[in-house]
């Protein structure tokens, strides 16, 4: 008689683990401050029309969007400040750092934005640019409102006593 192996939960180390959509995806730049200045209501991904020269730029991540905004404009959305760095290689064909460019969102995830944006102290802000799971150009934006200075302490202060909290939790094991 024979007996039969119980089948393994394991994965052979031959086989790669499968990748989760967040885990795939490849983190360009980061907007740090805006969660720091703005309370974040909403979030949006939305696609971005780039030229060659700024891919390349980004994939070695040389772009800046701490001063960025999104503005809804004649029914579109665009990305206003972004600084993408000129690519050295592109020489004659590269493109201008701090152009205005589109960004690709559904027709009533616009009206949405734009039903939004309409409310006094509403912004966009992009929060994060990164490369989606099928190595498109993504970024992320978000609906916020600025927060006060009385805000911004309220958030310093929770933050301080998580941290305070982890620490003894850590000190009791």
């Amino acid at each position: 008689m024979s007996k039969k192996k119980p089948a393994s939960k394991t994965k052979s180390p031959g086989k790669p683990a499968p990748q989760t959509d967040e885990a795939a995806e490849e983190n360009i730049s980061e907007n740090r401050k805006a969660r720091h200045r703005y309370e974040i209501l909403e979030k949006l991904e939305c696609g971005v029309v780039l030229l060659g020269s700024e891919v390349k730029s980004l994939r070695e991540h040389k772009v800046s969007i701490e001063e960025a905004y999104a503005r809804v404009r004649d029914g579109e959305l665009w990305l206003v400040g972004a600084d993408i760095a000129e690519y050295k290689q592109a020489t004659i064909w590269n493109h201008e750092p701090k152009r205005v460019r589109k960004l690709l969102v559904q027709k009533r995830q616009l009206s949405k934005l734009t039903g939004r944006t309409a409310e006094k102290g509403l912004t966009l802000v992009p929060l994060r640019i990164y490369f989606s799971a099928r190595g498109l150009v993504k970024v992320q934006i978000g609906v916020c409102r600025g927060k006060k200075l009385h805000d911004k302490r309220e958030t310093l202060k929770a933050a301080e006593a998580r941290r305070n909290i982890d620490r003894e939790m850590r000190k009791r094991r």
